[in-house]
C-alpha cells in the first residue's frame, strides 16, 4: 500500500506548501502518523525529510517501530515514536495541540467507535491549513465480501481483524469532516489484487479509498461558542472513548 499512500500524502504536500528540495522534498513539515503500528508509514515519510511522530496505543508496536528506526541512521533525527493515543496527544496545553502540518490515519477508521472525537482532535493537532490524510474501507456489500471474507480466507488479514459496522462511506466521511472544521479535498479508490499482490489506484471507491482534507481558517465569531475551542474538544474526548 505504500507505493500509494506515500505519494499520495507527498504529492498533496506538495501542492499546499509548495515545491521543497529535491531528495527530501517533505523537509520542515512535522508529520503526525495515528496509530503507526511498527512504522511501515512513519519510515518512507521520514526519509523524504519530514520530521515524524509516529504514536500508536500499543506498547509492543512502539517498541518494535523504535528498534527498527534505531538501525537506519538516517531515521534518527526525524523519525520518532510515542506509546499515546490521539486524544492525549491533543490535549490543551499538551505538546501536539496545533504543531502539526499534516495528520495520517491509515487503516485506522474502520476500527474506531467514535469518529466524531476523532476528527476534533484531529483539527486540534493539526495548523490552520494542515491536511489529514486517511486511507480506509467503504461500507458496502463488496467491501464486506473482499475486505473481509475473502481476505480471512486467503490469510491477507487475521481473523476478526474488521468489524463492518465500523466500516464509513467517503460521503458519511465526507460529511463528517466538514462538519468538524476541515474541507475534503480529494477522495480516489484504491484496489488490491491478491495474485499480482499489488495495489493501485481505481475510479471505484467501493472498498478502499484514500481521502485529503485541509484544515480550515476560520475566525472564530465572538459573539458564539467556538466549536473548535480546545476545552470544548477535550471535554467531549474524555467523555467518549474511540478505541475499543
Amino acid at each position: 500500500m505504500n507505493d500509494l499512500r506515500v505519494p499520495f500524502i507527498r504529492d498533496n504536500l506538495l501542492n499546499v506548501h509548495g515545491g521543497r528540495q529535491p531528495g527530501t522534498p517533505l523537509a520542515g513539515l512535522r508529520i503526525l502518523d495515528v496509530g503507526c503500528g511498527g512504522g511501515l508509514l512513519t519510515e518512507p515519510l521520514g526519509r523524504l525529510g519530514a520530521d515524524v511522530l509516529g504514536i500508536d496505543p500499543v506498547a509492543d508496536s512502539i517498541g518494535t517501530a523504535e528498534v527498527h528506526a534505531w538501525h537506519d541512521p538516517d531515521l534518527r533525527g526525524n523519525v520518532r515514536y510515542r506509546a499515546n493515543t490521539l486524544e492525549e496527544l491533543s490535549e490543551k496545553g499538551g505538546k501536539g495541540a496545533g504543531q502539526f502540518d499534516a495528520v495520517v490515519a491509515s487503516e485506522v477508521v474502520e476500527h474506531l467507535a467514535d469518529l466524531e472525537t476523532f476528527a476534533l482532535c484531529c483539527n486540534q493537532v493539526l495548523k490552520p491549513g494542515g491536511s489529514l490524510f486517511i486511507t480506509t474501507i467503504n461500507k458496502t456489500k463488496l467491501s464486506y465480501a473482499l475486505a473481509i471474507v475473502a481476505a480471512e480466507a486467503l490469510r491477507i488479514v487475521p481473523s476478526g481483524s474488521h468489524d463492518w459496522d465500523k466500516f464509513v462511506s467517503p460521503v458519511e466521511l465526507e460529511r463528517l469532516l466538514e462538519s468538524n472544521g476541515f474541507h475534503v479535498e480529494s477522495i480516489r479508490g484504491m484496489l488490491y489484487n491478491p495474485l499480482s499482490r499489488a495495489w493501485s489506484w481505481t475510479e471505484s471507491t467501493s472498498i478502499n479509498y484514500a481521502l485529503h482534507a485541509v484544515k480550515l481558517e476560520e475566525e472564530p465569531d465572538p459573539d458564539e461558542d467556538d466549536p473548535d475551542d480546545p476545552t470544548v474538544i477535550v471535554a467531549q474526548a474524555k467523555a467518549r472513548r474511540w478505541y475499543n
